[in-house]
């Protein structure tokens, strides 16, 4: 007798799936300790999800055990001045007896239309596959900016983010929540202020290889514009520089006119849905989430 088929389905993960979602992401990514899981999909409960979004993402289960998981934050961002959708592909795996499934996985977690979809940390090996399934690059790989260069304007101030910041014309509630939340997740939230308006920006301090050594950075996790961190690009260098951080790195497809520095090789990041990220937009993804 043939061996009888598994009964196979996706299904939105709920919080009693947590732990058998932790072991089974502990196969895929031996290298992570369990504590790594736990503090992201603590994160990922906490956040203001969308309404009718999937807190954690997508669970796939073979006779009701949990063979495969993706996991995807999704958050409201501001893009062009209207409000939208993005989903994070923070993780995913699927056992390898079970990935001739692994579709029904990717069409539950990737069938709304009007989301944008980000993978920005895909393995060399997932490049193929996430451009045969309608990803595109929207960066190359990052810039290494010397930002504590940049002459202008002297006169900006920058300031750490207080719980004392109101909303008004020049800095939107959604503005404030989100310097809010990333300064609580140990992120870096400033707010630049020139000719009496503010510009707010996060950044989240970095470590990186080089020859003589692991040396500190400042990644820039948020800026409203890439044009708008390089107009203040020399206050919030040197405030970033006094703090031990006189390296920015900014995701980019080369050079960046306006900033002094060198690209660097760091692997593209993908996109997929209707809006190309900027340069200097990882609010809310796995990189705050889970870490570096």
């Amino acid at each position: 007798m043939s061996p009888t088929r598994p009964r196979v389905s996706c299904r939105e993960i709920l919080s009693k799936d947590l732990p058998a979602v932790i072991a089974l992401l502990q196969k895929g990514f031996a290298e992570r300790q369990p504590a790594y899981w736990e503090r992201g999909l603590q994160r990922m409960q906490e956040h203001a999800t969308p309404p009718g979004f999937p807190k954690f993402g997508y669970v796939l289960e073979a006779n009701g055990t949990a063979v495969g998981v993706v996991l995807i934050i999704f958050s409201c961002v501001t893009v062009a001045d209207r409000i939208d959708v993005r989903g994070n592909v923070a993780s995913w795996y699927v056992e390898p007896m079970f990935r001739s499934y692994a579709s029904m996985l990717t069409s539950h977690a990737f069938a709304r239309k009007d989301v944008t979809y980000l993978n920005i940390s895909p393995a060399r090996q997932t490049w193929p596959i996430l451009e045969a399934q309608g990803f595109e690059r929207f960066c190359t790989g990052q810039f290494l900016a010397l930002a504590m260069l940049s002459g202008s304007p002297w006169a900006a101030r920058v300031q750490t983010f207080s719980t004392d910041t109101e909303p008004a014309d020049d800095l939107s509630s959604l503005d404030v929540v989100l310097l809010s939340t990333h300064a609580k997740y140990g992120c870096i939230s400033v707010t630049c202020t020139a000719e009496g308006r503010r510009s707010p920006f996060v950044f989240m301090r970095c470590w990186h290889r080089w020859k003589i050594g692991l040396l500190p950075y400042a990644l820039l996790v948020h800026c409203r514009s890439l044009e708008e961190f390089i107009r203040y690009a020399g206050p919030l260098g040197r405030f970033l520089a006094w703090r031990g951080m006189p390296m920015v790195f900014i995701d980019s497809d080369g050079p960046i006119s306006g900033l002094i520095g060198k690209p660097i090789d760091m692997g593209p990041k993908f996109y997929r849905g209707p809006y190309r990220p900027h340069f200097g937009d990882l609010a809310y993804t796995e990189q705050v989430f889970f870490g570096p």
